[in-house]
């Protein structure tokens, strides 16, 4: 028996207990070593004619033995000496691989995966030993290396009909937290390969059962074994792309993601450069189940070389872009020793920003030549866009402002930015907007009424969070944004403001009055030019407008905000003479002339009604008279 040195055996008990944390990687990482030996066989035959190796010849094969509990996976790869068994298995962290892939000039068919020669080691988080027969090609000698852990290994010498290597698994026994026997179902394995190793360009073949009708009858069936490969062996994502159909892509979708509708957009990608990856977008047409809950994470899977490294990877995504599903595949990434995580975020960074850009310039391209897919699309998503646009403080606004949608006056249908703009007035300076549960209750808002009179558009805004986006953006190719219900419209003629001014000067003491009666609720009572019919509106003061008041306060939070409301009153409807003659003959009934104009005031912007009752009983009161 021979001894893993000292740091070797720290390193390996390390390995095990916690660099592995998930125990199904054991057959990931076996099979693409199995896939390296076989590579590297491949590759000395195309340099050396003398070898007679055919493609089409080269497998790796699994079988199962739940009697003995074992766990064979064997391949007509290159195989080892007693040398190489010694330097490969004997040393942990050497790695064969990697000696290989310095030594030799990278060829375009010949991928090794391996680099660290720690893999082969993760077969111990499941097995009480690992037995290695392995042959060099064209050898007449082979070996077996056999070890049951940290204690050490033996190399002796074996007889072996073929070259390659073969390694024997015998699982551990279950215990009270670890159920290693599902390892030895025929199904698990199926699902592990399936997993992480479909796209091993090589067959993985193991006997399966299969029911079959006896042979001459029609009602009895046996169970026989049938030897099926159990991977894909080419990626849809390596084809070229007009060797793949659109239901090729969609099928792929359906079965890899689990969606039941097709989505909206395949982006397929192929970069080449300082990092290089092949990369499968998919945008899909609606929300997923969980989308809204904790559950739900974002993130692409991600390949090196056709071998799943992570079913989730965050950091290939932004956030505002969390609903995109898809694959990423590199042969770039400087992965750990464990093969689970990245070693450096250097490569990631580049490909996140490669495929955030890929992602915004087709979800354009979306948006001008199929705009009803857009529009199903943004029906979906367009909140996680508009989040996007004003977190971070705004950082992202410039890259997503142009794929904003909102519902127009002119149009009353949805409607971008740059759409806006182009059907403004010469002298307009601001997008308008209004907020409001509906479009149809925002378009019966009295402060609506002037400005749409006065041939401008507005942008109705219906979802809670539009307003911040636009406070986020502030402005759109030089155009401010401004809510009409704020108090600095400004779309008034000089003499029409000199006009207004006037009236509230003569009518002060009035106006204090009622603003006295109305006391902390409300900011200033006074009179307006910005309404048409209707007698009185809401407006407010300041950077928080009343719909931003609303949805603030609405989340769970201890401290409150108050937007700095404004009743004003419209001066050429009638209740404006009416509420100066109270004035100066029944200030009692003025006082609740005040009180009603206010709650309907704030009934029109959906706002709450502190006493409904001495409303009621005042409106009753004012009609019977």
């Amino acid at each position: 028996m021979k001894e893993f040195k000292a740091e070797s055996k720290r390193l390996l008990d390390l390995m095990i207990n916690s660099i592995y944390t998930n125990k199904e990687i054991f057959l990931r990482e076996l099979i693409s070593n199995a896939s390296d030996a076989i590579d590297k066989l491949y590759y000395e035959s195309l340099t050396n004619k003398d070898l007679n190796i055919k493609k089409e010849d080269l497998k790796i094969n699994i079988s199962l033995d739940k009697e003995k509990r074992t766990i064979t996976i064997s391949d007509n790869g290159c195989g080892m000496d007693e040398k190489e068994l010694e330097n490969n298995l004997g040393t942990i962290a050497k790695s064969g691989s990697l000696n290989f892939k310095q030594e030799k000039e990278k060829k375009e068919d010949i991928e090794i995966i391996g680099q660290f020669g720690v893999g082969f080691y993760s077969a111990f988080m499941v097995s009480s030993k690992v037995t290695v027969y392995s042959k060099k090609y064209n050898a007449t000698q082979g070996y077996v290396w056999t070890s049951k852990g940290a204690e050490g290994y033996s190399i002796e010498p074996c007889d072996m009909e073929s070259y390659g290597t073969k390694i024997v698994l015998n699982i551990k026994e279950d215990s009270e937290d670890e159920k290693y026997s599902e390892f030895l179902e025929e199904y698990k394995i199926k699902d592990m390969v399936k997993k992480y190793s479909d796209y091993i360009r090589y067959p993985i073949q193991m006997l399966c059962s299969e029911e079959k009708l006896k042979d001459g009858s029609k009602t009895e069936y046996e169970t026989v074994q049938v030897l099926k490969n159990l991977n894909s062996m080419i990626p849809i994502w390596k084809k070229s792309k007009d060797k793949v159909t659109e239901e090729e892509y969609e099928s792929f979708y359906r079965e890899k993601f689990g969606d039941y509708e097709k989505p909206v957009k395949v982006i397929p990608v192929s970069v080449e450069g300082t990092c290089s990856y092949k990369a499968l977008l998919y945008i899909p047409s609606h929300e997923p189940y969980d989308y809204y809950t904790p559950n739900f994470k974002k993130g692409l899977q991600l390949y090196s070389n056709g071998v799943l490294i992570m079913e989730k990877c965050e950091e290939l995504l932004p956030d505002y872009y969390c609903f995109v599903n898809g694959l990423v595949d590199s042969e770039d990434l400087s992965l750990n020793i464990s093969r689970e995580i990245l070693q450096h975020d250097r490569q990631l960074k580049l490909i996140e920003k490669s495929i955030e850009k890929k992602i915004n310039t087709e979800l354009m391209n979306l948006l001008k030549e199929d705009r009803e897919s857009y529009e199903k699309f943004y029906n979906a998503f367009g909140r996680q866009l508009k989040y996007g646009t004003y977190s971070e403080f705004g950082m992202n606004k410039e890259k997503l402002q142009d794929l904003l949608l909102f519902h127009s006056s002119f149009t009353k249908k949805l409607s971008t930015l740059e759409e806006y703009v182009e059907r403004m007035k010469e002298d307009q300076k601001s997008i308008y907007y209004a907020c409001g549960e509906s479009v149809d209750k925002i378009d019966m808002l009295p402060q609506v009424e002037k400005v749409k009179e006065k041939g401008y558009e507005i942008f109705y805004l219906t979802d809670s969070i539009d307003e911040f986006v636009f406070q986020t953006m502030m402005e759109y190719k030089d155009k401010t944004f401004k809510n009409v219900s704020s108090e600095d419209l400004d779309l008034d003629t000089k003499e029409e403001k000199e006009a207004i001014k006037k009236e509230n000067e003569e009518n002060k003491d009035m106006l204090e009055y009622m603003k006295e009666i109305l006391k902390d609720d409300i900011q200033e009572v006074r009179f307006t030019n910005r309404l048409k019919n209707h007698p009185v509106c809401l407006t407010t003061e300041g950077g928080i407008s009343i719909e931003m008041e609303k949805v603030i306060n609405s989340m769970p939070a201890d401290q409150k905000i108050k937007a700095k409301i404004v009743l004003e009153i419209n001066n050429s409807h009638p209740i404006a003479n009416k509420l100066k003659e109270l004035f100066k003959e029944n200030k009692e009934e003025l006082k609740n002339y005040t009180k009603i104009l206010f709650a309907t005031s704030k009934l029109i912007e959906g706002l709450e009604v502190k006493n409904p009752t001495e409303i009621s009983n005042l409106i009753c009161e004012a009609i019977s008279k």
